[in-house]
Protein backbone atom coordinates (compact mmCIF):
# COMPACT_ATOMS: atom_id res chain seq x y z
CA UNK A 1 0.00 0.00 0.00
CA UNK A 2 1.22 3.56 -0.66
CA UNK A 3 2.14 4.38 2.90
CA UNK A 4 2.71 8.09 2.28
CA UNK A 5 -0.91 8.55 1.18
CA UNK A 6 -2.39 6.39 3.94
CA UNK A 7 -0.41 8.18 6.65
CA UNK A 8 -2.13 11.45 5.74
CA UNK A 9 -5.50 9.95 6.58
CA UNK A 10 -4.96 7.11 9.06
CA UNK A 11 -3.36 7.42 12.48
CA UNK A 12 -2.39 4.30 14.44
CA UNK A 13 -3.29 5.93 17.76
CA UNK A 14 -6.78 6.82 16.51
CA UNK A 15 -7.32 3.28 15.20
CA UNK A 16 -6.18 1.86 18.55
CA UNK A 17 -8.73 4.02 20.40
CA UNK A 18 -11.65 2.61 18.40
CA UNK A 19 -10.35 -0.93 17.83
CA UNK A 20 -12.79 -2.51 20.30
CA UNK A 21 -15.81 -0.54 19.10
CA UNK A 22 -18.00 -1.92 16.31
CA UNK A 23 -20.08 0.14 13.92
CA UNK A 24 -23.46 -1.57 13.93
CA UNK A 25 -26.73 -0.64 12.21
CA UNK A 26 -29.63 0.39 14.41
CA UNK A 27 -32.08 -1.75 12.46
CA UNK A 28 -32.12 -4.71 10.13
CA UNK A 29 -29.96 -4.86 7.01
CA UNK A 30 -29.87 -6.91 3.85
CA UNK A 31 -27.05 -8.61 5.67
CA UNK A 32 -24.43 -11.27 5.10
CA UNK A 33 -23.28 -12.48 8.51
CA UNK A 34 -25.95 -13.73 10.87
CA UNK A 35 -24.59 -12.99 14.30
CA UNK A 36 -22.81 -9.91 12.99
CA UNK A 37 -25.83 -7.84 11.95
CA UNK A 38 -29.54 -8.53 12.15
CA UNK A 39 -30.66 -9.43 8.65
CA UNK A 40 -33.93 -8.84 6.83
CA UNK A 41 -33.36 -12.08 4.91
CA UNK A 42 -35.16 -15.16 6.18
CA UNK A 43 -35.58 -18.74 5.00
CA UNK A 44 -32.27 -18.89 3.12
CA UNK A 45 -29.84 -21.78 3.33
CA UNK A 46 -26.74 -20.58 5.20
CA UNK A 47 -23.22 -21.88 5.67
CA UNK A 48 -21.26 -21.73 8.93
CA UNK A 49 -18.02 -19.82 8.30
CA UNK A 50 -16.49 -19.29 11.76
CA UNK A 51 -16.61 -17.40 15.05
CA UNK A 52 -15.96 -13.92 16.33
CA UNK A 53 -15.86 -12.48 19.83
CA UNK A 54 -19.24 -11.66 21.37
CA UNK A 55 -19.99 -7.92 21.55
CA UNK A 56 -22.56 -6.48 23.95
CA UNK A 57 -25.77 -6.02 21.98
CA UNK A 58 -25.34 -9.16 19.83
CA UNK A 59 -28.26 -11.57 19.74
CA UNK A 60 -27.52 -14.23 22.44
CA UNK A 61 -29.05 -16.95 20.28
CA UNK A 62 -25.90 -16.91 18.14
CA UNK A 63 -23.54 -17.56 21.09
CA UNK A 64 -21.69 -20.87 20.71
CA UNK A 65 -22.21 -22.31 24.18
CA UNK A 66 -19.98 -25.30 23.44
CA UNK A 67 -17.00 -22.99 23.03
CA UNK A 68 -17.97 -21.18 26.24
CA UNK A 69 -18.09 -24.38 28.31
CA UNK A 70 -14.82 -25.68 26.83
CA UNK A 71 -12.80 -22.46 26.78
CA UNK A 72 -14.69 -19.96 28.95
CA UNK A 73 -15.05 -17.51 26.05
CA UNK A 74 -18.16 -15.93 24.60
CA UNK A 75 -18.04 -16.22 20.81
CA UNK A 76 -20.73 -15.79 18.18
CA UNK A 77 -21.37 -18.15 15.29
CA UNK A 78 -21.19 -16.52 11.86
CA UNK A 79 -23.02 -17.73 8.79
CA UNK A 80 -22.49 -16.65 5.20
CA UNK A 81 -25.52 -15.20 3.44
CA UNK A 82 -25.85 -13.33 0.18
CA UNK A 83 -24.99 -9.73 0.99
CA UNK A 84 -23.54 -7.70 3.82
CA UNK A 85 -23.89 -4.32 5.45
CA UNK A 86 -22.94 -1.52 3.08
CA UNK A 87 -21.93 1.85 4.49
CA UNK A 88 -22.02 4.69 1.96
CA UNK A 89 -19.97 7.78 2.81
CA UNK A 90 -21.16 10.92 1.02
CA UNK A 91 -18.67 13.78 1.42
CA UNK A 92 -19.32 17.46 0.70
CA UNK A 93 -16.35 18.99 -1.15
CA UNK A 94 -17.91 22.40 -1.80
CA UNK A 95 -15.96 25.61 -1.20
CA UNK A 96 -17.28 26.19 2.34
CA UNK A 97 -15.44 23.03 3.42
CA UNK A 98 -12.16 24.83 2.68
CA UNK A 99 -12.44 26.88 5.87
CA UNK A 100 -9.70 26.34 8.46
CA UNK A 101 -6.01 25.53 8.38
CA UNK A 102 -3.97 22.34 8.65
CA UNK A 103 -5.70 19.36 10.23
CA UNK A 104 -8.53 21.62 11.43
CA UNK A 105 -9.58 22.53 7.89
CA UNK A 106 -13.09 21.15 7.55
CA UNK A 107 -12.49 19.07 4.42
CA UNK A 108 -9.17 17.74 5.69
CA UNK A 109 -10.74 16.74 9.02
CA UNK A 110 -13.82 15.27 7.33
CA UNK A 111 -11.68 13.21 4.95
CA UNK A 112 -9.70 11.73 7.84
CA UNK A 113 -12.95 10.96 9.66
CA UNK A 114 -14.37 9.17 6.61
CA UNK A 115 -11.25 7.09 6.00
CA UNK A 116 -10.84 6.14 9.66
CA UNK A 117 -14.46 5.15 10.15
CA UNK A 118 -14.40 3.42 6.77
CA UNK A 119 -11.37 1.40 7.86
CA UNK A 120 -13.22 0.32 11.02
CA UNK A 121 -16.20 -0.83 8.95
CA UNK A 122 -13.93 -2.76 6.56
CA UNK A 123 -12.22 -4.41 9.53
CA UNK A 124 -15.63 -5.90 10.41
CA UNK A 125 -15.83 -7.48 6.96
CA UNK A 126 -18.46 -5.01 5.74
CA UNK A 127 -18.51 -2.88 2.60
CA UNK A 128 -17.93 0.84 2.22
CA UNK A 129 -18.29 3.25 -0.68
CA UNK A 130 -17.39 6.92 -1.12
CA UNK A 131 -19.14 9.64 -3.11
CA UNK A 132 -18.11 13.30 -3.28
CA UNK A 133 -20.17 16.28 -4.41
CA UNK A 134 -20.36 20.07 -4.51
CA UNK A 135 -22.86 21.58 -6.94
CA UNK A 136 -22.98 18.20 -8.69
CA UNK A 137 -21.85 14.63 -7.94
CA UNK A 138 -18.09 14.31 -8.48
CA UNK A 139 -16.20 11.08 -7.79
CA UNK A 140 -17.48 7.66 -6.80
CA UNK A 141 -15.65 4.70 -5.27
CA UNK A 142 -18.03 1.70 -5.59
CA UNK A 143 -18.74 -0.53 -2.56
CA UNK A 144 -16.13 -3.10 -1.60
CA UNK A 145 -15.04 -4.94 1.54
CA UNK A 146 -11.45 -5.42 0.36
CA UNK A 147 -8.86 -3.63 2.50
CA UNK A 148 -7.51 -2.08 -0.71
CA UNK A 149 -10.70 0.00 -0.68
CA UNK A 150 -8.97 2.34 1.76
CA UNK A 151 -6.27 3.04 -0.82
CA UNK A 152 -8.89 3.76 -3.47
CA UNK A 153 -10.68 6.13 -1.10
CA UNK A 154 -7.53 8.04 -0.12
CA UNK A 155 -6.41 8.34 -3.74
CA UNK A 156 -9.80 9.80 -4.65
CA UNK A 157 -9.70 12.20 -1.70
CA UNK A 158 -6.19 13.31 -2.65
CA UNK A 159 -7.62 14.44 -5.99
CA UNK A 160 -10.56 16.28 -4.39
CA UNK A 161 -10.37 20.04 -3.95
CA UNK A 162 -13.04 22.13 -2.20
CA UNK A 163 -14.76 24.18 -4.87
CA UNK A 164 -18.11 25.44 -6.07
CA UNK A 165 -21.39 25.98 -4.30
CA UNK A 166 -23.43 23.35 -2.51
CA UNK A 167 -26.40 21.73 -4.24
CA UNK A 168 -26.90 19.14 -1.55
CA UNK A 169 -30.52 18.18 -2.07
CA UNK A 170 -30.15 17.70 -5.83
CA UNK A 171 -26.88 15.78 -5.47
CA UNK A 172 -28.24 13.45 -2.79
CA UNK A 173 -31.24 12.69 -4.99
CA UNK A 174 -28.90 11.66 -7.81
CA UNK A 175 -26.56 9.68 -5.56
CA UNK A 176 -29.45 7.78 -3.98
CA UNK A 177 -29.93 5.91 -7.26
CA UNK A 178 -26.62 4.12 -6.57
CA UNK A 179 -27.79 2.69 -3.25
CA UNK A 180 -29.71 -0.52 -2.66
CA UNK A 181 -32.29 -0.88 0.11
CA UNK A 182 -31.60 -1.04 3.85
CA UNK A 183 -28.08 0.36 3.81
CA UNK A 184 -26.34 3.04 5.87
CA UNK A 185 -25.77 6.47 4.32
CA UNK A 186 -23.38 8.76 6.20
CA UNK A 187 -23.44 12.32 4.87
CA UNK A 188 -20.40 14.36 5.97
CA UNK A 189 -20.76 18.11 5.49
CA UNK A 190 -21.14 21.45 7.26
CA UNK A 191 -24.77 21.37 6.00
CA UNK A 192 -24.75 25.06 5.13
CA UNK A 193 -27.37 24.38 2.48
CA UNK A 194 -31.06 24.71 1.74
CA UNK A 195 -32.65 22.67 4.54
CA UNK A 196 -35.97 22.16 2.73
CA UNK A 197 -34.16 20.52 -0.19
CA UNK A 198 -32.03 18.52 2.23
CA UNK A 199 -35.12 17.24 4.02
CA UNK A 200 -36.70 16.10 0.76
CA UNK A 201 -33.55 14.14 -0.08
CA UNK A 202 -33.41 12.54 3.37
CA UNK A 203 -37.07 11.58 3.13
CA UNK A 204 -36.34 9.72 -0.11
CA UNK A 205 -33.47 7.87 1.56
CA UNK A 206 -35.61 6.96 4.55
CA UNK A 207 -38.44 5.80 2.27
CA UNK A 208 -35.93 3.34 0.77
CA UNK A 209 -35.32 2.10 4.34
CA UNK A 210 -31.80 3.47 4.55
CA UNK A 211 -30.36 4.47 7.90
CA UNK A 212 -29.18 8.07 7.52
CA UNK A 213 -26.43 9.75 9.57
CA UNK A 214 -25.62 13.45 9.25
CA UNK A 215 -22.09 14.16 10.49
CA UNK A 216 -21.88 17.94 10.64
CA UNK A 217 -18.23 19.01 10.54
CA UNK A 218 -17.72 22.57 11.79
CA UNK A 219 -14.68 24.68 12.56
CA UNK A 220 -14.57 26.06 16.10
CA UNK A 221 -14.73 29.60 14.67
CA UNK A 222 -18.15 28.81 13.23
CA UNK A 223 -19.39 27.49 16.56
CA UNK A 224 -17.98 30.10 18.94
CA UNK A 225 -17.25 33.13 16.70
CA UNK A 226 -14.40 34.31 18.94
CA UNK A 227 -12.87 36.83 16.54
CA UNK A 228 -11.35 40.01 17.97
CA UNK A 229 -10.62 43.41 16.43
CA UNK A 230 -11.50 44.68 12.94
CA UNK A 231 -11.87 41.64 10.71
CA UNK A 232 -12.50 41.04 7.02
CA UNK A 233 -14.90 38.17 6.30
CA UNK A 234 -14.70 36.74 2.77
CA UNK A 235 -17.41 34.51 1.34
CA UNK A 236 -16.24 31.08 0.20
CA UNK A 237 -19.27 30.24 -1.95
CA UNK A 238 -20.41 33.77 -2.77
CA UNK A 239 -18.34 36.73 -4.01
CA UNK A 240 -18.88 38.94 -0.98
CA UNK A 241 -16.73 40.64 1.66
CA UNK A 242 -17.50 42.31 4.97
CA UNK A 243 -15.19 44.36 7.20
CA UNK A 244 -16.59 44.79 10.69
CA UNK A 245 -15.99 44.58 14.40
CA UNK A 246 -16.84 40.95 15.23
CA UNK A 247 -17.64 41.89 18.83
CA UNK A 248 -20.68 43.80 17.53
CA UNK A 249 -21.68 41.01 15.17
CA UNK A 250 -21.16 38.11 17.57
CA UNK A 251 -24.55 38.02 19.41
CA UNK A 252 -26.46 38.26 16.12
CA UNK A 253 -24.32 35.58 14.49
CA UNK A 254 -24.64 33.19 17.43
CA UNK A 255 -28.42 33.64 17.54
CA UNK A 256 -28.71 32.94 13.80
CA UNK A 257 -26.34 29.98 14.07
CA UNK A 258 -28.31 28.45 16.94
CA UNK A 259 -31.57 28.90 15.01
CA UNK A 260 -30.03 27.08 12.04
CA UNK A 261 -28.73 24.27 14.27
CA UNK A 262 -32.14 23.86 15.88
CA UNK A 263 -33.79 23.59 12.47
CA UNK A 264 -31.28 20.97 11.36
CA UNK A 265 -31.73 18.94 14.56
CA UNK A 266 -35.52 19.08 14.26
CA UNK A 267 -35.26 17.99 10.62
CA UNK A 268 -33.27 14.94 11.72
CA UNK A 269 -35.70 14.10 14.51
CA UNK A 270 -38.70 14.30 12.16
CA UNK A 271 -37.07 11.91 9.72
CA UNK A 272 -35.39 9.57 12.23
CA UNK A 273 -31.91 10.51 11.01
CA UNK A 274 -28.91 10.72 13.32
CA UNK A 275 -27.30 14.15 13.74
CA UNK A 276 -23.71 14.31 14.99
CA UNK A 277 -21.96 17.68 15.43
CA UNK A 278 -18.17 17.52 15.06
CA UNK A 279 -15.86 20.36 16.14
CA UNK A 280 -12.57 20.17 14.20
CA UNK A 281 -10.68 21.50 17.23
CA UNK A 282 -11.35 18.17 19.01
CA UNK A 283 -8.95 15.26 18.50
CA UNK A 284 -10.37 12.83 15.96
CA UNK A 285 -9.73 9.91 18.31
CA UNK A 286 -11.99 11.48 20.95
CA UNK A 287 -14.72 12.29 18.43
CA UNK A 288 -14.89 8.76 16.99
CA UNK A 289 -14.49 6.96 20.33
CA UNK A 290 -17.29 9.04 21.86
CA UNK A 291 -19.53 8.60 18.83
CA UNK A 292 -19.14 4.81 18.62
CA UNK A 293 -19.60 4.45 22.38
CA UNK A 294 -22.79 6.54 22.30
CA UNK A 295 -24.09 4.74 19.22
CA UNK A 296 -23.54 1.29 20.70
CA UNK A 297 -25.18 2.29 23.98
CA UNK A 298 -28.18 3.74 22.14
CA UNK A 299 -28.45 0.60 20.02
CA UNK A 300 -28.96 -1.60 23.10
CA UNK A 301 -32.14 0.26 24.05
CA UNK A 302 -33.75 0.24 20.59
Amino acid sequence: MPKSILSRYLDADVLARIARQRFEPYGVVQGNLAGSHRSALAGFAVEFVGHREYVWGDDPKYIDWRVYFNRGRYVVKQYAMETNLVCHFVLDTSASMRYGEGDQQKLRYAARLVVTLGYAVLAQGDKVSLSTFDDQPRGFVPPSNALAQIVRMTEHLDDSEPRGKTAMGECLAQLAARFQRREIVIIVSDFFANLDELESAIQRLRFARHEVVLMQVLHHDEIAFEFRGPTKFIGLEIADELITRPEDLRPHYLAAFQTFQNRLSELCQRNKAEHVVVDTSRPLADVLADYLHFRNRARRFR
